[in-house]
């Protein structure tokens, strides 16, 4: 009889177990130790912000409502918050990671982010969003593949490849952050890096010896998904493979309509995937690079990255001069022209059956409508800062979210303007007040001499126009309604405009901020508050049980458990993924 009875636990275990094996939405856990190394990547060694030992850092992998659970572990000198950028923490701004929404992580603390990746796919990154560290490294890839059930509208690529560009200085994020703080600019970087690493030395007066060089080996024939990100710190860049087209079919989380280019300008902040087959002659490698945009080419020849593109049959090293960039010195509209052309592919699926398209943004009535104006650095209280619409962010030393939590007044004004402010610049803790289920459209001009590239926590946004001049209410009839590109980072030219739309359905505080280092630091961000007038669960998460508190809570917050390697939650989901994996592997033996 005890036989019986043991035979039946262990079948209801078994089923208990099977129905976690193919549950819709399971765990995918990471550990982050962030730290400091010392590495040379231009030569110099200096001081790198690593993960895990790496620089880059791993590439988070993960598909379409996934739960992500990353337990990050602080062992630099400062605090640190990871931001996520472009994935949509449906409901929970709580695991946005900036200051506006959560209290910094303490030096010496762990802390567990989770969540989950819904209705969402593409190529992104995520990086360190407080104190300039991102100057420094702690960045990587971020990829959200398609459920099995959604095909992809491209055949499977032969492999996967993710690769970060971006400026680089040899001083390091708390250098810079000194010289900000004291009035000045940053100047030109000294160099780009590709995958953390140096460019090749492909000329001998620019790039002196012992550079370590990132190279790409691919096999003849093959097609390859090339996700292309750039993490640095204020410079447009053109990426483009020497004799090889970029067959543009991603960016940001959105399919576009399949296009070549020779090359392509990539802005702060912004992620791209591009198909590339390996269809040359294999007598030589092949130069990949990454070169600064809109800056006097002459004297600014050092801040080129240079990787090399290695075919396994390959007969010698890549020689001859880089692949030229766009010869558009006396032409401002080629790299908007090319902007222009990246469209929606609207008949493709996304994370859902559905069509991309299908959402007709353009037949939606707008419910709001914001300027947000940008000008060169002003003095402000005998500070330079940079301004939105006459405002330069001051982050409250108690976050938003947590102040709203508590009904601590005082923390943050939700008195934004429609239009820049005709006064002298101020600063102020000023956030955009949202109507929940609202469509705003928000024109962004840009009045700097700079490229600036500007980016939405918790959504995409419809990308519908961009002009040089002034924006005016006659602009609109230039709207692209039917295929505009959704995605989570636009760029706005210097002296130009770029209007985007956002359906505000997540429920949250959502930081809106250009992505460039230099003046995101300054001041130039606020962020947008959409409550939902019925309070639910189902439109926001409540609270995180290991929720941090600063500012005016912190007497809230208990001592952390140094000793405490990783979080209870971390130790937790481990060994429950690690139990399930290991009993769906010998339940698949029977299925």
């Amino acid at each position: 009889m005890a036989s019986h009875s043991v035979v039946l636990l262990f079948f209801i275990y078994i089923s208990l177990f099977t129905s976690l094996c193919f549950a819709d939405d399971p765990f995918v856990s990471y550990e982050f130790e962030v730290s400091y190394i010392t590495a040379s990547p231009l030569g110099v060694p200096q001081q790198v912000i690593a993960i895990n030992g790496r620089f880059p850092g791993p590439t988070i992998n993960v598909t379409t409502n996934n739960n992500v659970v990353v337990n990050v572990r602080n062992k630099l000198d400062e605090d640190l918050l990871m931001t996520w950028a472009g994935i949509h923490q449906r409901r929970s701004s709580w695991q946005d990671g900036v200051l506006g929404t959560n209290c910094p992580i303490p030096s010496k603390w762990n802390w567990t982010y989770q969540f989950q990746v819904k209705d969402q796919i593409g190529s992104f990154f995520y990086f360190p969003s407080t104190n300039f560290q991102r100057a420094s490294g702690g960045y990587g890839g971020f990829i959200i593949n398609n459920r099995p059930i959604i095909p992809i509208p491209f055949a499977t690529p032969d492999g996967d490849i993710t690769i970060m560009i971006g400026d680089w200085f040899t001083r390091n994020h708390t250098a810079l952050r000194r010289a900000l703080n004291g009035g000045k600019d940053l100047g030109m970087p000294d160099g780009v890096l590709i995958n953390g690493k140096g460019p090749y030395k492909y000329n001998s007066t620019l790039v002196p010896d012992g550079i370590d060089y990132e190279t790409i080996d691919v096999h003849p024939g093959k097609t390859y998904r090339l996700r292309v990100s750039n993490v640095g710190v204020s410079t447009s860049l053109n990426f483009r493979i020497q004799n090889h087209n970029l067959l543009l079919a991603e960016t940001e989380g959105s399919y576009t309509v399949q296009q070549n280019y020779t090359s392509l300008d990539i802005h702060v902040g912004q992620s791209y995937s591009f198909l590339v087959t390996m269809d040359q002659n294999a007598s030589t490698d092949y130069y990949i690079v990454a070169s600064a945009r809109f800056v006097n080419e002459s004297l600014w020849q050092r801040v080129t990255g240079v990787a090399i593109l290695h075919y396994s049959n390959s007969k010698g090293k890549a020689s001859g001069p880089l692949p030229d960039p766009p010869n558009d010195q006396y032409d401002k509209t080629f790299s908007m022209n090319q902007a222009r052309s990246i469209r929606w592919n609207v008949s493709a699926s996304g994370a859902r059956p559905n069509p991309q398209g299908s959402f007709r943004y353009g037949s939606i009535n707008v419910t709001d409508i914001y300027m947000l104006k940008n000008k060169p650095p002003v003095t402000i209280n005998g500070k330079r800062r940079t301004t939105l619409s006459g405002i330069s962010f001051v982050n409250p030393t108690t976050p938003i979210r947590l102040a709203d939590q508590f009904k601590l007044k005082g923390v943050y004004k939700l008195d934004f303007p429609h239009r820049p402010i005709t006064g002298p610049p101020k600063m102020e803790s000023s956030i955009i007040n949202g109507t929940y289920r609202g469509f705003m459209e928000i024109i962004l001009q840009n009045n700097d001499t700079k490229m600036q590239s500007y980016h939405l926590d918790g959504y995409g946004f419809f990308v519908v126009g961009m002009d040089y001049g002034e924006w005016t209410e006659n602009s609109r009839g230039t709207y692209n309604k039917w295929d505009g590109v959704a995605r989570t980072t636009t760029q706005v030219f210097p002296g130009a405009w770029t209007a985007i739309l956002i359906f505000l359905d997540n429920v949250g505080v959502w930081n809106l901020r250009t992505e460039n280092l230099d003046t995101w630091y300054l001041g130039q961000e606020t962020y947008i508050k959409i409550v939902n007038p019925e309070a639910s669960n189902k439109t926001e998460f409540p609270m995180p049980d290991n929720a941090l508190f600063c500012g005016a809570l912190s007497k809230m917050q208990k001592p952390q458990d140094i000793s405490s390697a990783t979080s209870i939650m971390g130790n937790q989901s481990k060994l429950l993924s690690s139990l399930v994996m290991m009993i769906c592997a010998v339940i698949s033996i029977f299925y």
